[in-house]
């Protein structure tokens, strides 16, 4: 008799210790899903600030540049035609033209050795900036020769500094120079400075800021040594699109360069951004110099 009532409680401790163990793992299976379903919550919630955003910038169409233009460092497109770009490189003073697909790029030289950082169009002249400043202006209907002979060099137009970034506004005949770097002058505050373009003539158009500060905020930071590389105008919504290589940032203005967003340029598709275009369908392309394990590219990103 007590054998039997001993065997029997045996057995359904066994059972409860069963049951408790079952409970066990099923609370951990529900709390899992609960994090997980918060994790999906958490992200959707953070890509909010990006849903009105036009361009998807994690899924571009990636074109590999020829090895001539290893280190491209600025591109933009005549009359906005996309069947051909046309781009600079660091160090060399020659003008590149290829097709997005094309395995060698055409080229004319139009200076000799130096730091050339962006390029734009503007009634059918080509301007190439210089690091210190310095403008070479030439006609496009060159670029088929050898060697251009009647470049314009224009010099001391903006302030000692660094800079790094060209555009053009086509329809308001105006050039823009960017700064990258002020060696004097307030801080915080990166400057581009405006000029009415007329017969290969630059006249002095006002002076705009970009306040790190207000860049900051809009990126979710709490400050912000801000260096860009290269600007242009989104033909569509008048809008400025601000690249900035070292800080791995898009920067959106208004037409006034008042800041309205940024967008983050993350993953390894952006290795090193100098060059920022649009092309007449509104479609935008940054090229990345190249690196250790990349050849440098363009990258396209189509309007959605």
């Amino acid at each position: 008799m007590n054998k039997n009532k001993t065997k029997l409680t045996s057995i359904i401790i066994l059972f409860a210790i069963a049951f408790i163990g079952v409970s066990c793992v099923n609370g951990q299976h529900d709390d899992k899903g609960s994090k997980k379903n918060k994790v999906t919550t958490e992200n959707s919630a953070s890509n909010t600030g990006n849903a009105d955003f036009p361009y998807d910038l994690a899924n571009p169409v990636k074109y590999n540049m020829p090895q001539n233009l290893f280190e491209i460092s600025g591109i933009t497109f005549h009359n906005g035609d996309p069947k051909q770009v046309f781009a600079i490189q660091d160090e060399d003073g020659d003008l590149f033209h290829l097709g997005l697909n094309d395995k060698e790029a055409k080229f004319t030289k139009f200076g000799g050795k130096g730091d050339y950082e962006d390029l734009a169009i503007i009634n059918d002249q080509v301007i190439v900036l210089k690091s210190n400043g310095e403008l070479h202006t030439f006609p496009i209907s060159k670029i088929n020769t050898a060697e251009i002979a009647d470049v314009t060099k224009t010099k001391d137009l903006v302030p000692k500094a660094e800079y790094e970034g060209l555009a053009t506004d086509e329809k308001a005949g105006m050039v823009y120079i960017l700064t990258k770097e002020v060696k004097k002058g307030k801080k915080g505050n990166t400057e581009i400075f405006a000029f009415k373009f007329n017969q290969g003539t630059f006249t002095p158009s006002g002076t705009f800021g970009l306040s790190h500060q207000e860049i900051a905020a809009a990126a979710g930071t709490s400050k912000m040594n801000f260096r860009p590389s290269a600007l242009t105008k989104n033909p569509k919504t008048g809008e400025w699109y601000i690249l900035s290589s070292m800080n791995k940032l898009l920067v959106i203005t208004d037409a006034n360069f008042k800041i309205k967003s940024t967008q983050a340029l993350k993953g390894g598709a952006f290795n090193q951004p100098e060059g920022i275009a649009f092309d007449r369908d509104n479609n935008l392309y940054i090229s990345n110099e190249g690196g250790s394990l990349s050849a440098g590219n363009i990258l396209l990103f189509k309007g959605k």
